[in-house]
């Protein structure tokens, strides 16, 4: 399952990758596809200056760029991904710029849409709202009014769209040295074999029996991030100064408000999401104590924190018997989920395994009239089983928006992006908790429900004040330095994670190597998104069919409504503490049962 160095991209078997030839037939089909894009720009940029001439032009330019985009999504969906097949092919470098630099040309072709839209008179607007021309973009229209005061003029708009290549500088950079060029050297595992560090192995190496191994990873892995301190934090801090300059160009009172203005969250959701798990912190202290005094170590180290609990229980899965798993726990989703997962397992939607050069983790992407891809790094772990129904969530969500919404409305926001993809593991383990009548297996499963808790829930929300702590440095005109980043990082694991955690200087320097942060005020989504899975995934275990159809609505809404009315029709109100209340109330009671357990 697994070899002592990653294979090159050309060794990995055929059906172990994705097939990219049904999103698009070749690259040759790719570089004609790419000057049709070239070609409808001027065609989009016409439209400048003509919206007053009545509803039926608006259609016409709405209809193009509709086209346009649809066209351009595929192309820099297959560019990208085939770039994340091996991040050293320059010809996938080279397709992967052309379709930024095209991103870019494209926003700056119809940048002047909503600013000239919003210049006209009122009753032109509230004709074209109710024209029956327009009724399908009604809801676009109205979204566009609503974001009036925040509006610039036609030039503004497009100098700002010219930016935007330029404004995804920092995070290429990032991705570039993080995915191609850092290299963390070997270690000698728990056999005394030499075995390649990588980001994917990491994780893995944490959960050694091995404490060396441990140590060794964990040191040489940070000590590695360590040596780039002044270069990734150069970075990072320059994707801070893109989201201030943004947010304040726009008349925004932070990055943060425009972040989750976007997707139409209240500010309260955020603060009360903090609030909440700050509260609720003496139960992850309490589970710090357990795993200390379990693992009978003087001191708990942050390399002691993924090793299992359970000494004697360690099972590794094949991929096979992972989507025999993922089958079963999410059978009370009914037969229609159950088919669209098997057509995604039997039709090379997957790239399974990790390569030399492949982009790290994991995620499910793709475009509209084709059906969705995930990207894996299976290891064979039980973390890799519920990666697995965690990406297939969100490629199962992508499926039924495309099928219920217009190219319009099947995009749904960030806000629900999570939950679909979350309530499949929470299934999955209750599926596995369920099956299981071993007291020590039982405890394994716990402990690994309890450590999503720890990751998702906490540790993102620990990553959302990371985040609004870095953001306000920059905003209040203090100096954005990678020193003062670790010193603000280093304070937040103190209090999270509590006394009975030793602090190591190391992890301090572990928001190096955070993607995510480069998608400003993205992670705080995993924790609520956590919280509502929790509360669906429980409603569809005790209500069934009704509660699946609910659900499944949900699914097929894309962005035809706002995400937090879309997450009402399943069952979940998160602009009420109840959801993260519930979920921290179920940890609490995790940790409690599994003291009992491995008393």
């Amino acid at each position: 399952m697994e070899n002592s160095k990653p294979l090159k991209r050309c060794e990995v078997l055929t059906e172990n990758t994705w097939n990219l030839q049904d999103l698009c037939a070749s690259d040759g089909i790719f570089e004609e596809e790419y000057k049709i894009v070239q070609n409808l720009l001027p065609e989009i940029s016409a439209f400048r200056g003509r919206l007053s001439e009545g509803a039926e032009t608006v259609l016409s330019f709405l209809v193009k760029l509709e086209e346009t985009e649809q066209l351009f999504e595929k192309l820099y969906v297959y560019a990208n991904m085939h770039l994340h097949e091996d991040m050293n092919v320059t010809k996938y470098q080279g397709y992967a710029a052309q379709m930024q630099t095209l991103a870019s040309k494209l926003a700056e072709a119809g940048s002047f849409f909503e600013s000239e839209l919003l210049s006209l008179p009122e009753e032109t607007l509230s004709s074209y709202i109710n024209d029956s021309k327009l009724s399908h973009y009604r809801l676009v229209l109205e979204r566009i009014i609503a974001r009036k005061e925040h509006t610039l003029s036609s030039a503004e708009e497009a100098i700002i769209a010219k930016s935007t290549e330029m404004a995804s500088a920092a995070d290429d950079i990032f991705s570039m040295l993080n995915d191609a060029d850092l290299k963390f050297g070997e270690i000698t595992d728990e056999n005394g074999e030499s075995k390649e560090l990588t980001i994917e192995r990491f994780v893995g190496f944490m959960e050694s029996r091995d404490r060396r191994v441990r140590t060794e990873a964990f040191k040489k892995f940070y000590g590695v991030y360590g040596q780039f301190k002044n270069t990734i934090g150069a970075a990072y801090a320059a994707n801070i100064k893109k989201a201030g300059f943004y947010s304040d160009v726009r008349k925004y009172s932070s990055a943060l408000e425009q972040s989750l203005s976007q997707n139409e969250i209240p500010l309260s959701v955020y603060d009360r999401l903090i609030e909440t798990v700050r509260k609720n912190l003496p139960s992850m202290h309490r589970y710090i104590s357990l795993r200390k005094k379990v693992l009978g170590v003087s001191e708990h180290h942050f390399y002691d924190n993924y090793v299992p609990l359970v000494s004697d229980f360690d099972k590794k899965y094949t991929f096979e018997e992972a989507k025999e798993l993922a089958r079963a726990g999410l059978a009370p989703m009914g037969e229609d989920y159950l088919r669209r997962l098997e057509e995604g397992f039997s039709n090379r939607w997957i790239d399974v395994y990790e390569n030399i050069g492949k982009c790290s983790g994991a995620y499910s992407w793709g475009a509209y009239g084709t059906h969705p891809y995930v990207l894996l790094n299976y290891q064979g772990k039980l973390d890799d089983v519920f990666t697995l129904v965690h990406e297939m969530g969100h490629a199962l969500h992508s499926m039924y928006s495309h099928e219920a919404q217009s190219y319009t409305y099947a995009g749904y926001r960030i806000f629900v992006a999570e939950v679909a993809s979350t309530c499949n593991e929470a299934l999955l383990m209750r599926h596995m908790l369920s099956q299981s009548n071993d007291k020590q297996e039982k405890a394994y499963l716990i402990n690994h429900f309890i450590d999503q808790f720890k990751g998702t829930l906490f540790r993102q929300t620990m990553f959302a004040e990371f985040e609004k702590q870095a953001h306000s440095l920059y905003a209040e005109g203090e100096a954005v330095t990678p020193d003062r980043l670790c010193e603000i990082y280093r304070k937040l694991n103190e209090d999270y994670f509590g006394e009975e955690m030793f602090i190591d200087d190391e992890i301090s320097l572990e928001w190096l190597r955070i993607p995510h942060f480069y998608n400003e005020f993205y992670v705080y989504q995993y924790a609520t998104g956590f919280s509502a899975a929790i509360a669906l995934s429980d409603r569809i275990l005790k209500e069934g069919e009704n509660a699946v159809k609910d659900y499944t609505e949900f699914l097929k809404g894309g962005c035809s409504k706002d995400p937090i009315s879309l997450l009402k029709i399943a069952g979940a109100d998160m602009t009420s503490q109840k959801p993260v209340e519930d979920a921290l109330k179920l940890f609490d009671e995790l940790v409690t049962e599994l003291e009992s357990l491995l008393a």
